[in-house]
């Protein structure tokens, strides 16, 4: 009996590292993809399975949302083939600039006032 279970503890060891290093972090992931589509609302912008950009019109139901990809071109999409949802950004307010800071001037390089012709 006792040869038995040292024979069976290698296999059993190997089990307990697939399950921490392959299973649980694969479910994990998973679970958090599976919150951020459920999370996609309008005005989110979005990255599909085939690698189409697009910006969320409307959510028709709980599995389909319409897209915009272009100026009045609009998809619908399976929302399981989303792949990654951008939150929709809000315009930076200006802030002042730091410091010691080089201002970055109309003409490009602000090197440029260094070498004029």
């Amino acid at each position: 009996m006792d040869q038995g279970l040292t024979q069976l503890l290698p296999l059993v060891l190997i089990g307990v590292v697939f399950y921490f290093l392959l299973i649980r972090p694969q479910q994990k992931r998973a679970k958090d993809h599976r919150a951020m589509i459920e999370a996609v609302r309008r005005g989110d912008n979005v990255v599909t399975a085939g690698g189409i950009m697009g910006k969320v019109t409307k959510v028709r139901d709980d599995n389909v949302v319409q897209i915009e990809v272009a100026p009045e071109v609009r998809i619908d999409v399976v929302k399981s083939t989303l792949t990654d949802v951008k939150s929709k950004t809000e315009p930076a307010a200006a802030a002042p600039a730091a410091p010691g800071a080089v201002q970055k001037q109309e003409g490009g390089n602000p090197l440029t006032k260094f070498f004029k012709k």
